[in-house]
């Protein structure tokens, strides 16, 4: 080209948040099918949550090394969350699971929402052991960090508390978790018409943004 214009910042913003695409890799017309209703079901509830960021792409077209993806952008830089936020993000994580439980059912459940689920928990974790936001268990911090001085890098979590506190962890880190589940399966339920809209245009399309 002669001069740069704005498709080469998306395509260069799209690389860099999301991986680069992989449009050579071969995928069953099912496994697409799949993957469409999936990324669906994360874009729904994004868009039906208000606490959560904006939805601004979703794709089908493999990037990195998923199959599709769902990309939020935050209007402003965020410096602290609030737990409604946090919450809303357990809500969408979810929606991709559900999505392919209510249209192929529990039985055929796939693999692919195994980064969802790490990343929920994970920010359940957090939660609870970390910003003190679980009423059970109190404005405590649970789990010593031991880092590098030099690097500044976590290389090790200490467990400073007891067995009984573990399982009470275990616990409110669930209940976190079953919340989104069951929040997230009532808007995919109620808005079921909709998601088959979304997976159809994915189908066609391969990528959306916000605005579609």
């Amino acid at each position: 080209r002669t001069k740069v214009e704005h498709d080469h910042f998306e395509a260069a913003k799209d690389k860099v948040l999301m991986g680069t695409e992989r449009k050579s890799m071969i995928i069953s017309e099912h496994e697409k099918l799949i993957t469409a209703y999936h990324e669906a079901g994360h874009a729904l509830v994004a868009v039906l949550v208000p606490e959560a960021d904006p939805l601004h792409k979703v794709t089908i077209i493999p990037r990195g090394m998923a199959l599709g993806l769902t990309q939020q952008l935050p209007l402003g830089d965020r410096y602290t969350y609030p737990r409604t936020y946090l919450e809303a993000n357990l809500l969408v994580l979810m929606g991709g699971r559900l999505a392919e439980e209510s249209v192929f059912g529990s039985n055929s459940m796939t693999t692919g929402a195994g980064n969802d689920l790490e990343r929920a928990t994970e920010l359940a974790r957090k939660m609870v052991c970390e910003w003190g936001m679980s009423k059970a268990m109190g404005p405590l911090t649970f789990g010593k960090r031991e880092e590098s001085i030099f690097l500044g890098k976590e290389f090790a979590r200490h467990q400073d508390y007891s067995e009984a506190t573990a399982v009470q962890i275990d616990q409110e880190i669930r209940r976190f978790i079953d919340a989104a589940y069951k929040g997230a399966s009532k808007l995919i339920e109620a808005h079921g018409e909709v998601l088959e809209a979304i997976a159809a245009a994915l189908l066609e399309h391969e990528v959306l943004d916000g605005e579609d």
